[in-house]
Parts: C-alpha cells; structure tokens; sequence
C-alpha cells in the first residue's frame, strides 16, 4: 500500500464505504498497530469509537472495599502536579479528562458529551481548532456544577509559568475559549495534527475553579485542594496520608449510571513491587497491584497460588538510564547540575559511547525482565509506524575500552580511567526495587572492566518519585552522573512523550524541577525538528519526523534504552478491571468491579 492508497482508505471509513474494524487489519497485516490505526484515524477526523466492554452491574454500590496497592505511594492529589505515574494515577480516583485513551488507542468520552471529528464540526479540516461539547448535568463532588469556565481555568492555570504545572507543556500554546456554558473552543497557533492533548487523558484531569482560582500562579502550591481533592470521579474523598494511603467512598451522583460498582476505594501506598504482588496473587489481600516491576520468574511462582492473575497490556513504556549533561556536584546560584554547568566527562563523546557498549540489554531481559521487558535500542518503541529501524546496541566491553584508549582516558593507579585529572568515577542511582538493583548491579561489572568506577546509590522509591521541591534525591533534580526509571508513554502517540528532550522542557530550580527534561541536554535541531511535527498535518511525514528525532537522542547517548515495558499489572481473580497501555491505570476505573 502507498501514501495514496492509505489516505483513499482512510476516506473510505470517513465516508462509511470501510468499516474502522477493517481498516485497522489492513494496518496490521502492514506491520502497524491498532493505537496507530487509531491514531491516524483521528488525526484525520475520522469519528472514533469507545472500546467494547460489558459492564454487568445494574446498580451502583454493593460491590464492598476495593483495595489497591501502589508500592511507589503518592505524595499529593493535584494532577497537574503529578510527578510521576503514582501521582496520577490517585488524583485519577477523584478527577476526570474530557476523554480518555482506551487500550486500542480511541478516544472515550468523559466529561464530554461526544469526540470532536470533521463529520460532527468538533475539529477543523485545516487543524486550526477542536471544539469540545461538554457533558451537561454534571457535578462537583461539592454540588457545583461543572461547565466550560472550568476548562477555561484549568487552561490559564496550567499555561502560567508561575504555577509550575507539570501539564504546562499540553497548554502553553494553545488558546482555550468558551463559547457557551457547555461548549469550548481550542484554538491552535498553527495547524496542529495531534489536537487530543489538552484536556485529554492524564494530563487532561479538571480540577475546579471556585476552589483553586485564588491559587493560581505563585499561590498554587498553598492550595488546601492539593491534598484534599473535590472531582466529578467515581469516588469522594476520604482521606489523604501522603506517602502512605488514599480513601475514596462512592460518589451518590456521578454522572455514569449504575456505577460505581465499589462502595468504597483504598490506594495503599508504599512497599515494595514483590509483596504487592505477593498480596494479590498469592494471599489474595488486595484486589490489584501496579507496576509489577518484579522479576518474571517470581511473578510465575505466585501466580500459582490460585488468587490472581498478571496482565500484560502493550505500552510505549521505556526502563532507560539517562546521563546528565551538568555537572551536579557543582552549585552554581544556589542550584546544581545547573545549565550553567557541563558535566565533567559525560560531555565527551567517546564517554557516552563507552556507558552505552557496556550495557548489557540482552542479558537484563532474559535474567531480569522476561515477557514483561524486552531489550531495545530505541527510546520510542511504539506504535510501530513510529519505531527507527536504523538504530541498533551491541554490548562490547573491548570496544568500549578501545574508545576511552582512543579519546586518552588512562588508567590511574587504581585502575581507574582519568584525563586531566578528572577521573572516571560515576554515581548511578535508581529507585530500590529488585529488577533495578541487579541493571545496577550488571552494568557496574561491565564498567569495572572497562576502568570506570561506579558507586551505586538506591533510593526509596517514595523518596526518589517525590514531587516535594525540596527534596535533593528526586529523579528530577538529578543530583548524580547517572539515574534510572521508567517513563511511561501515557498516548498512543509520542507528541507529548518526546517533549522530555525539548531545551524549553529542562529541570531547573525555576520551574521547581517540574520540567519534563531531566538529562539537560540541550539541542537546537531536535527543538525545530519536534515544533515542525507539532504543525504537520501529514501523517507519514510526521512519523518520519519522530523516527528522526528519536534517532538523534539515540545517536548523542542522551539516554540509554534498557528494555520496553508493557503495563505489568496483578489483577484478583474476580476483578473485572478494564485497563489501557494509554492513559492512567484508572482511566476507566467506573467501570471495574467483581464477579460473584
């Protein structure tokens, strides 16, 4: 199929002469993905269509405590604050998008009344503007209404730099304007392909205006609703012990019939991904766990034990080492691993090389992460339209040496490699969980035959994942040579995703280390080369834009893939919880409940 054929399909499910279902196994049989059918689908104003899922209760509540584990524990309720999957996630019990992603990449309607498309006016042929209905009738946990003056806030207060959102990115350049209570219009600088960002998915979560007008900018971090949330969710607050628990109970007016199916909600926060996954699949304590960053091998042995189940759903989700491109050992205006700063050996080239030959991907996928990781050489791993096939990893300890022999880092009388009197003496941190201790663990032995020195340093993940400001240990102040986590790829498409290499996107203590740029690295190609596939409307054209920028990433050493992540979760036996690879673990948490 060529360029032309493609688009005479999609204008065949525009104009009904192709069912959507066909097209997407045409897409497949191609070597695409459902998402990226999806995606193009929409992108093209195709209407889309919510997944099909039976929900069999015929009322709400009776359906008892729902008990959830998430061993990395929340530390506040605001999601435009949110650092990290944790933080979204539990602000998700209580806030809603105006849509959300389903697993094939559609988009499902929440608090908007329809999906904006061509057909139905919602979405500008020329990508100029979408146009968002909303639900009418729905309501604040606290009575009030919910209408487009909140959308319209939730747009000023995440937009101001003041405030140091972490959803600044999804509405900084767009224009959110009410044309009546129920009806708002988003409006683009340039024709804009992916227009699902604001407002959409994790970073589309509302919170209200009468409670947080007087919070916004520099006040937003002394809001009380921070840690005390009021929605329109399936569930009220309870409680909130940040770092440790969640309580929701069931909201008597929501806006879904008969749902929800639980009475009341319970997020235990904390621990480690081993004994939550212990406490669903073998005790049978709890009804779901997150994240099941336990190695494979164990997860078999307990879920032999009768009491659960591990689903695996397909992500975009990366476990990667990043290499810092300041020096955070130096402070310079009350701040380290400042932009003012170069690191002091990262910078060279041959370094970089060097770190990314002497880990051992292979190895960590087959001894470590098994069907729930697998080794890759690309940080962009799905959907598959926007997946490089030019790059590729070796793992060469010979080859590194050669290369820092090559570049003059010599051997001291320790064994360890220096040049002008900086040595080869690297801090790699990460969160404490089994899987990433033993990367740790690996790649510390391949660097120690190769003269570089390693001191390994772990982290409470609580700690490490912490959105407090000033707390020197978080991921995103950085404050070592090396780090690892996961990050996860909450659309199916890798618009917002690939903002984390944006120079506008860095880590500074002016934005409270909320930028979604953590390795510093600064490069004015990659930044022209993303803000042109934010503008063209071109489908293949913008996947090939994608491929490249992924590919300069790769080729700089910014980060170094380690192994691609499906969403790996521990599910009851009896839980019915639908879950997506593209949006939060609760994106549809109305709709889960339990089999008799």
């Amino acid at each position: 199929m060529n360029e032309q054929d493609l688009r005479e399909a999609i204008e065949d499910v525009r104009h009904g002469k192709l069912s959507r279902r066909a097209f997407t196994r045409t897409m497949i049989g191609l070597g695409l993905t459902a998402p990226f059918a999806a995606q193009m689908l929409a992108s093209s104003g195709v209407a889309v269509a919510a997944e099909s899922f039976v929900y069999k209760p015929t009322k709400s509540g009776g359906g008892g405590a729902l008990k959830v584990l998430w061993w990395q524990a929340p530390t506040l309720l605001n999601p435009h604050f949110a650092v990290g999957t944790k933080d979204q996630d539990a602000s998700r019990i209580f806030y809603e998008p105006l849509a959300a992603w389903g697993p094939d990449g559609d988009l499902v309607p929440l608090l908007a009344a329809e999906i904006p498309t061509v057909a139905n006016g919602g979405l500008a042929e020329d990508g100029t503007f979408v146009i968002w209905k909303l639900k009418q009738g729905v309501k604040w946990h606290d009575g009030q209404p919910f209408t487009a003056d909140d959308c319209v806030f939730n747009w000023e207060y995440a937009a101001d730099p003041a405030t140091a959102a972490t959803t600044i990115g999804s509405y900084k350049d767009v224009k959110t304007v009410k044309l009546d209570d129920y009806t708002i219009r988003v409006q683009f600088q340039k024709p804009t392909p992916f227009w699902a960002d604001a407002f959409v998915g994790v970073y589309g979560m509302m919170i209200p205006k009468h409670l947080f007008a007087a919070y916004k900018g520099d006040k937003s971090r002394d809001a009380p609703a921070n840690l005390s949330p009021v929605g329109t969710g399936p569930y009220q607050f309870v409680s909130f012990n940040p770092g440790d628990l969640v309580r929701g109970k069931l909201n008597p007016n929501y806006h879904i019939p008969n749902r929800p199916y639980f009475d009341t909600i319970e997020m235990k926060g904390g621990g480690d991904a081993v004994s939550a996954a212990r406490a669903v699949l073998q005790t049978g304590e709890y009804d779901f766990a997150w994240n099941m960053q336990v190695e494979d091998e164990i997860l078999k042995r307990l879920e032999a034990g009768g009491k659960g189940k591990v689903a695996i759903i397909a992500s975009g989700s990366i476990e990667h080492m990043q290499l810092n491109n300041t020096d955070p050992w130096k402070e310079v205006d009350g701040e380290r691993a400042s932009v003012k700063t170069q690191h002091p050996f990262l910078t060279d080239p041959a370094v970089r090389n060097a770190f990314n030959l002497l880990v051992d991907r292979g190895s960590v996928h087959k001894f470590i992460y098994g069907r729930t990781g697998l080794d890759t050489a690309n940080f962009v791993n799905a959907p598959d339209k926007f997946v490089s096939k030019d790059t590729h990893y070796d793992f060469n300890v010979a080859q590194a040496i050669k290369l820092l022999d090559d570049a003059g880092w010599k051997p001291g009388a320790d064994g360890v490699r220096e040049k002008n009197g900086v040595k080869l003496h690297a801090v790699f941190q990460t969160s404490i969980n089994a899987p990433r201790q033993k990367t740790q663990e690996i790649v510390k032995q391949s660097c120690q035959k190769a003269g570089i020195s390693i001191e390994i340093k772990s982290v409470t993940a609580s700690v490490y994942f912490s959105s407090d400001v000033a707390n020197p240990d978080t991921y995103s102040h950085f404050y070592c040579d090396l780090q690892e986590y996961s990050t996860s790829m909450s659309q199916p498409d890798p618009g917002v995703f690939m903002r984390q290499f944006l120079s506008s996107e860095v880590a500074t203590k002016a934005n409270k280390w909320q930028g979604r740029n953590i390795t510093r690295w600064q490069n004015a190609d990659y930044d022209k080369l993303f803000h042109a596939s934010e503008n063209e409307l071109d489908t293949v054209k913008r996947a090939a834009q994608f491929v490249a920028m992924n590919n300069m990433a790769i080729k700089d050493v910014v980060v170094i893939p380690v192994v691609t992540r499906p969403v790996v979760v521990a599910v009851g036996s009896k839980l019915q919880a639908p879950l997506s690879g593209w949006d939060s673990n609760f994106y549809a948490l109305q709709d889960w409940y339990r089999d008799a």
